[in-house]
């Protein structure tokens, strides 16, 4: 399917979603890979060493570069001799710093793009994010790609990555650049650093009883394989020819599992699958509100005294209290994107995965739990659950 003369360079590649795009695109031997980071050098975990990405590393079928999307140079360092590029960096999202998030996403994507344009890259990638239509006031549901950008975001990652989105889309077209945009909402999987280590600090801290809102407000989450799958329909698009690669490039695409649940809901699957109590103490959000107000108030005050980035904010309290579904119908159609992981199974592994952060004393129960449930069906082997996402691989590869 590659010969060793075809490349593809994937930025911020030591990231959550990033690190499972590059183990998918190393697995099915789609392209030899190009890491780039901003580490000086790259430091595998245990289960890499001997991994995919160890052997990899070691065979030549990928290599690791050092790479500031904020130096230029270094970005046309990365780049070269790529035929796609996959443009995932962004800083962390809960830190809420307009200086740094737009030297990244904004300026670092103007770099990344000048450098595809200047070495005649083939094809870029944007990974954005669904919140890029999101204001913070009002609820999503169902939301397509005709939502236009609010005129104020709810933070400024959002309004960054947004202004990102436009630069790349707007790039469609320059010197034969084929480029479109990946909108995944609420990302979740192994290899997590936010999500559950904070349900569990929380739930180890006795503060995961509370359910800000009423608990009813539903959300798209996206499990991460499925995020790396859309990328590869994506890329797959733009390189087939004729009405298919016409109709996919230029475009931004909202990414789901399709599968939309009660926020709090999904949150209680998670803390229970854990062996935690489910939240069950509403609090309505006007009560929060001003909480989080001061909250912020007193991190932007102690920030550079090495405060921690705080948890309650006032742009987090309205993304735990919003409606915000999306639909992937548009990126079903002209990526031939559908989930290769169901959100059940997304859970399962998801809970499996962080096995060591089990709660040490587990609450009594009166029968089967909620998670129990939920989780206790469907459980193919793991060959039969890759089965589709290499089939879809081969057979698109043979149309390019």
């Amino acid at each position: 399917m590659a010969s060793q003369e075809r490349w593809c360079m994937v930025t911020g590649g030591r990231g959550f979603a990033a690190r499972h795009l590059v183990e998918m695109l190393i697995r099915y031997e789609m392209f030899c890979v190009r890491i780039a980071d901003l580490g000086p050098s790259i430091k595998l975990d245990p289960y890499e060493e001997e991994g995919t990405l160890g052997k990899a590393l070691k065979s030549g079928r990928a290599q690791y570069v050092s790479a500031d999307l904020r130096d230029k140079a270094r970005v046309l360092k990365a780049c070269q001799g790529a035929e796609i590029v996959f443009h995932m960096a962004a800083p962390d999202s809960s830190i809420n710093n307009y200086n740094l998030h737009r030297a990244v996403n904004v300026e670092g994507t103007k770099n990344v793009i000048e450098a595809c344009v200047e070495l005649q890259v083939k094809r870029l990638i944007y990974t954005s994010s669904a919140s890029v239509v999101f204001d913070g006031v009002h609820g999503i549901f169902n939301g397509d790609e005709s939502l236009s950008y609010p005129v104020k975001h709810n933070d400024f990652y959002s309004a960054t990555k947004a202004e990102g989105e436009a630069l790349v889309l707007k790039a469609n077209g320059e010197k034969g650049l084929l480029t479109c945009s990946i909108r995944p909402s609420g990302i979740f999987g192994p290899g997590d650093k936010l999500l559950v280590p904070s349900l569990v600090d929380a739930a180890r801290a006795g503060k995961s009883k509370f359910i800000i809102g009423d608990g009813k407000n539903m959300y798209d989450f996206t499990y991460v394989e499925n995020v790396a799958h859309a990328h590869i329909c994506a890329e797959r698009a733009l390189a087939s020819k004729g009405t298919v690669s016409e109709k996919a490039s230029g475009q931004a695409y909202f990414v789901t599992n399709m599968e939309p649940i009660k926020f709090w809901e999904f949150m209680s699957l998670i803390l229970e699958g854990l062996g935690y109590e489910r939240p069950r103490i509403k609090i309505p959000t006007f009560v929060m509100m001003p909480i989080a107000h001061l909250v912020e108030f007193i991190y932007r005050l102690f920030a550079p005294y090495g405060m921690k980035v705080p948890q309650l904010t006032p742009s987090r309290i309205r993304l735990l209290s919003s409606d915000r579904t999306f639909n992937s119908s548009k990126a079903k159609d002209r990526l031939g994107y559908t989930p290769i992981v169901s959100l059940q199974e997304g859970l399962e592994r998801t809970i499996e995965s962080y096995s060591h952060l089990r709660a040490e004393h587990q609450p009594k129960r009166d029968g089967p739990s909620k998670v129990h449930k939920y989780l206790g069906g469907g459980r193919g082997t793991p060959e039969e659950k890759g089965l589709l996402h290499e089939n879809f691989v081969m057979e698109k590869a043979k149309e390019a």
